[in-house]
């Protein structure tokens, strides 16, 4: 290719990179103004926005100028467009580290928000669980309560019911010579008269047989007119003499009969036990 075609080709690319890099400038240059004239701080973002745009600039420039010169002898010197650019007092290498500083600055509020609400999830767990243990308390507060009511209660209602007087069930003894005799020894502790079951038995079959009904009608009792009656054969005189309390007046009464020999037997020999014949 002639010379002169390959300078007047390199002549035309370096007009054209002139005039683009001219018109990036203007065009950056107008709308920064344009927010300035506003009344507008520009913010992090826009500052790398322009700078973006004017290293983009600088590069379509440098691009077509170093292909011209890679062709041919002549070349263009790219330092007018080398220097960094800056927007207002912030260097754009600063960009990047402004934004790390936010985004570190957004985790620590998010760590403190989620630090909050575990805080309060934590507090409200408490309150909670201290609730249920006032209410346990209050309810068990409670049922004791209503026991002891129901206790007083129950203890009242004892205190009003008429008391059952226990009675000894009586005893009963069979109407025979066994009973006869047992009742009769029951009768004489109660008044302290003395006898025992063998000495009034052997009295007993001795005088009468075991006849209550018994009545001798030829010794000098009879003889008399007071003739001896009963068991053990005592005479009117003597019975009523020696007569026991709460017992029959009829003579022929056995345990009647049995109290009041014993008795006059107490008196006359110390016991019916003592007498072995007539008495």
């Amino acid at each position: 290719m002639p010379a002169n075609f390959r300078s007047l080709r390199h002549s035309r690319a370096l007009t054209k990179a002139t005039e683009f890099l001219h018109q990036g400038r203007t065009t950056t240059r107008t709308k920064t103004d344009e927010l300035v004239r506003r009344g507008r701080t520009l913010t992090k973002v826009q500052k790398a926005t322009v700078a973006g745009a004017a290293a983009l600039t600088a590069a379509a420039i440098a691009v077509p100028v170093a292909v011209a010169g890679a062709e041919g002898a002549t070349t263009v010197s790219a330092d007018p467009v080398a220097a960094p650019v800056q927007v207002g007092s912030q260097p754009v290498k600063d960009v990047k580290a402004a934004v790390t500083d936010q985004l570190a600055g957004d985790s620590v509020k998010i760590q403190a928000i989620e630090a909050k609400k575990q805080a309060a999830a934590k507090q409200k767990a408490a309150k909670q669980k201290a609730e249920a243990a006032a209410k346990q308390k209050a309810e068990a507060a409670a049922k004791r309560k209503a026991e002891a009511a129901r206790q007083a209660k129950a203890a009242s209602r004892s205190a009003q019911r008429p008391q059952m007087k226990t009675v000894a069930a009586a005893t009963t003894y069979g109407n025979n010579l066994d009973g006869w005799i047992r009742q009769s020894l029951a009768i004489m502790r109660q008044h302290d008269i003395p006898g025992s079951y063998s000495g009034l038995h052997r009295n007993i079959m001795r005088e009468s047989s075991g006849n209550p009904k018994a009545i001798n009608l030829w010794d000098i009792n009879a003889r008399n007119g007071i003739p001896s009656k009963g068991l053990l054969q005592v005479i009117d005189p003597t019975f009523r003499a020696y007569h026991v309390p709460g017992t029959s007046w009829n003579i022929y009464d056995p345990v009647a009969n049995i109290t009041a020999a014993c008795n006059y037997a107490a008196h006359r020999y110390g016991s019916m036990d003592n007498v072995n014949s007539a008495y």
